[in-house]
């Protein structure tokens, strides 16, 4: 039955880097080693260089024995949450409305309802027409 751990991101397991709150991250799992950082063979330097920073490098290259990597079982608080996703801000669509008038609303429509000036055209005409015949 597979055991449920607590996830950090790597960020939050950042802020955990004094004498007072020390974590280290090494291989994806997080260890508070604050109150070890006295008892650590090496002295509580090594552990401060890596707090709140991934130390799986600086572990694997020391070659620690099977009694030490058992002994880290002791401090194991949670793992580092490798599926992070940032947050992303939904976005917003705004459409501007703008308030037009009847001839700024016939202009804009213009080309699509061709129609319209044809007939205004048309019927120019032929007012002109009727116009020239009665004088």
């Amino acid at each position: 039955m597979p055991t449920l751990t607590k996830l950090y991101s790597m960020k939050e397991a950042a802020l955990h880097n004094t004498p007072d709150d020390c974590w280290i991250v090494v291989d994806g799992k997080i260890y508070d080693v604050t109150k070890y950082l006295e008892d650590h063979p090496g002295g509580a330097d090594v552990l401060l260089e890596v707090t709140g920073k991934d130390g799986t490098e600086e572990f694997d290259d020391a070659g620690h024995s099977k009694d030490a990597k058992e002994l880290m079982k002791d401090y194991f608080i949670g793992e580092l949450d490798l599926d992070e996703t940032p947050d992303i801000p939904e976005l917003e669509v705004y459409r501007k409305e703008q308030d037009m008038d009847f001839a700024s609303k016939l202009l804009a429509n213009a080309g699509q309802y061709w129609a319209i000036p044809v007939a205004a055209i048309g019927i120019s005409a032929i007012v002109a027409i009727l116009y020239a015949r009665k004088q």
